[in-house]
């Protein structure tokens, strides 16, 4: 270093932070991103718009690796992919009515969302076009707190995905055994969760504007029979069903269980930004058009179900707006409701799996898993996470609906704690960063935007029950270990790590309070 010119020995100070020495193109550089976020200012927009700034990430380099024979999504294909990500329809909100009775139900839907669905759509929107790559919310939470917690996130989210994505052949085969008996219990039921489980991963692979456009003719056949049901419900509505609440028989813990893992996962989509067409202005625009989409598709079947059918709260279980279908309109719409909601689960099968995979890709690319991780097919999809995703799938299907609900909401929580933190040390550490999407709120109002849901998620902590947080413990306590094991193996060069060339420096020369100093 001491053949550098004299400036380039300069320890530059600012907002009190200590600067190594860098060369002279590097003292360049800092001055003209000073220069330009002294000057650069962003007017606030509602979610769905978009203010014309042309994306350009924090550190000035394209954001995902890109691949041009490729298509990209566009925003139907997203929106019905977040739908699905997060919903999939009213197939499993049953159990509200089930655990607190239809007023309470019908309140759950429409006050959570407020709570948690807008704040973690709108954190989404603003930090999936500020870092549009797979990946998603463990770059968002590396960029902010360092590789360490960044993987912590990634296996926590990756972790609960796919608990949640055997969920789905439960409920798949729970609305089919009504009317084929044999797909109760046994080895039919074994041999049918496999074998769906074999096709939709086989989906998966194919490629992900195949699975958008599936996703949108899926969803389109799921909400029609609920339709048809309202209509056919309105005659016999009586409004007096719906205040019917016992405060004194509520069983809190599936009430809250049912309302969050219904209405979570809108940051999921994050890990496919990479894969979206233009996502500065498409990824906004679709989870609006898509968070509408979920709480009507929620609300309005509770509404229709609970007003239209003498209540008796043990019936409502999975599955049970089958047999609603064909209370109202007879055994035809029974079997349209069973295959609406066997379409329906796989259409949340498969946007599930590619968020897992796509995450485990992004991953590789910025260097915390093992390179083979970022190999794509000939499709362009992440073959070898679409394996381990299906290998956690096929491993936890066993497993009871409410114990699976149960555990994924844990690991989930814990997840979106460090996502919290992540977006308000980034409003705080990077205020003028390149936002193509942001917020109307200042820092204050992003700190108080974050209070009600984390309370929520304390909650939720709170009432699980002993199994469900050990067995969520124990696999939060793996990935503190796996991380510095995974480090170890890369000193060692058992296993080959490599970080893009295409993605920005998350930890050196990429904050806005320009800390180029080494993690």
């Amino acid at each position: 270093m001491s053949s550098l010119p004299s400036l380039t020995n300069l320890r530059f100070e600012f907002y009190g932070a200590s600067l190594p020495y860098f060369t002279r193109d590097v003292v360049s550089s800092f001055f003209m991103k000073l220069r330009h976020a002294a000057n650069q200012q962003q007017p606030t927009i509602a979610m769905g718009s978009y203010n014309g700034v042309a994306y350009v990430d924090i550190n000035e380099a394209p954001s995902s690796p890109r691949l041009d024979n490729l298509k990209k999504v566009s925003v139907l294909p997203l929106i019905f992919l977040i739908f699905y990500e997060v919903s999939g329809g009213p197939f499993g909100v049953e159990d509200s009515v089930h655990a607190a009775g239809p007023l309470l139900a019908l309140l759950g839907f429409l006050v959570f969302p407020l709570i948690w669905s807008v704040p973690e759509a709108l954190i989404t929107a603003e930090m999936g076009t500020m870092f549009p790559e797979n990946g998603g919310y463990v770059v968002w939470v590396s960029s902010a707190l360092g590789p360490y917690w960044g993987f912590q996130q990634g296996w926590m989210k990756w972790l609960s995905g796919v608990i949640d994505n055997a969920l789905y052949p439960v409920l798949f085969l729970d609305y089919l055994k009504s009317g084929i008996p044999a797909l109760a219990g046994g080895l039919p039921r074994t041999i049918s969760a496999l074998a769906l489980t074999f096709i939709l991963t086989y989906m998966n692979y194919r490629g992900l504007t195949i699975v958008g456009w599936v996703a949108v003719l899926l969803g389109i056949f799921s909400i029609l029979p609920f339709v048809v049901m309202g209509l056919v419900a309105i005659p016999k509505l009586e409004p007096a069903r719906w205040f019917v609440m016992n405060l004194h028989d509520v069983d809190w813990n599936l009430y809250l269980n049912t309302l969050f893992w219904n209405l979570n996962y809108w940051d999921s989509i994050s890990t496919l930004a990479g894969e979206v067409h233009n996502p500065k202005k498409t990824l906004p625009k679709a989870l609006f058009y898509a968070l509408i989409l979920v709480v009507l598709g929620y609300f309005l079947p509770l509404l229709f179900g609970t007003g239209a059918i003498p209540l008796n709260r043990d019936s409502w279980t999975d599955g049970y707006f089958s047999d609603i279908a064909k209370m109202l309109g007879g055994v035809w719409l029974r079997w349209w409701i069973q295959g609406a909601a066997a379409m329906s689960n796989m259409g949340m099968f498969v946007a599930e799996m590619s968020s897992d995979s796509f995450q485990l890709l992004g991953m590789a690319e910025r260097g915390m898993l093992p390179e083979f991780f970022a190999k794509r097919s000939r499709h362009g999809t992440p073959l070898i996470g679409i394996l381990f995703s299906a290998s956690g799938v096929i491993l936890l299907s066993w497993l009871s609906f409410q114990e699976i609900v149960a555990a994924e909401n844990f690991l989930y929580c814990f997840g979106m704690i460090l996502e919290f933190i992540a977006f308000v040390w980034l409003r705080i550490k990077c205020p003028a960063a390149s936002r193509p999407y942001k917020i109307p709120v200042g820092t204050i109002g992003a700190i108080l935007m974050c209070i009600p849901p984390t309370i929520l998620i304390c909650v939720v902590l709170a009432l699980s029950t002993v199994k469900v947080m050990i067995v969520s413990l124990i696999a939060v306590a793996i990935g503190l270990v796996m991380q510095p094991c995974l480090k170890y193996a890369e000193k060692k060069r058992w296993m080959k790590f490599s970080v893009s060339g295409d993605l920005p420096d998350l930890h050196e020369g990429n904050q806005e309070s320009f800390d180029f100093s080494e993690d």
